[in-house]
């Protein structure tokens, strides 16, 4: 399949993939907002990677229209990769009675954002459950969770914390 290979918000460039980030750096192809693809056609893409971006949107109809915009610029048969903390398995991490405070404070920075820039804040809490609803009402089928991508070295979807898997990784399709 022929198409635009979108990385949301990538941090390594690769060749074959062109890169959407809302900061402009070196390597960006488009500075812009994830919420607004209205830069590309319709069915414009055979794939669409996204990995710890969708949290940093609100879940009152930010991260939905994000989707639907993804679905939108996919080709039929497309498929979306999207990775984001796992709220599950970090409410288990968080309430861990082995869990020591400074651990407990950096499972809370995971849930709320680093705080290291202006982007770095999350302002919604996803899982499978959460994010696989939105997905679906975007308009995408054959929706199912992935241990982890590896696609990229800037790639969330492998991080460990305390050696458990943090991310949830989800690949649908159009």
């Amino acid at each position: 399949m022929s198409g635009i290979r979108l990385h949301v918000g990538g941090q390594e460039p690769r060749e074959g993939w062109f890169i959407l980030d809302a900061e402009p750096r070196d390597y960006v192809d488009h500075v812009g907002d994830c919420r607004d693809l209205s830069f590309l056609a319709d069915e414009s893409c055979s794939e669409i990677y996204c990995s710890h971006v969708l949290e940093h949107l609100g879940y009152d109809g930010e991260i939905q229209n994000a989707l639907k915009g993804f679905h939108r610029v996919l080709q039929p048969g497309g498929r979306l990769r999207v990775s984001v903390p796992d709220m599950d398995t970090l409410c288990r991490l968080f309430l861990h009675p082995n869990m020591k405070v400074d651990g407990r404070f950096q499972v809370m920075r995971m849930l709320f954002g680093g705080r290291q820039d202006a982007h770095d804040v999350h302002l919604s809490g996803l899982n499978f459950d959460f994010l696989g609803n939105f997905l679906t009402q975007a308009g995408f089928r054959d929706i199912r969770r992935v241990p982890e991508f590896g696609e990229f070295k800037d790639d969330g979807s492998g991080y460990r914390f305390m050696g458990v898997l943090v991310s949830c990784n989800i690949e649908a399709f159009k």
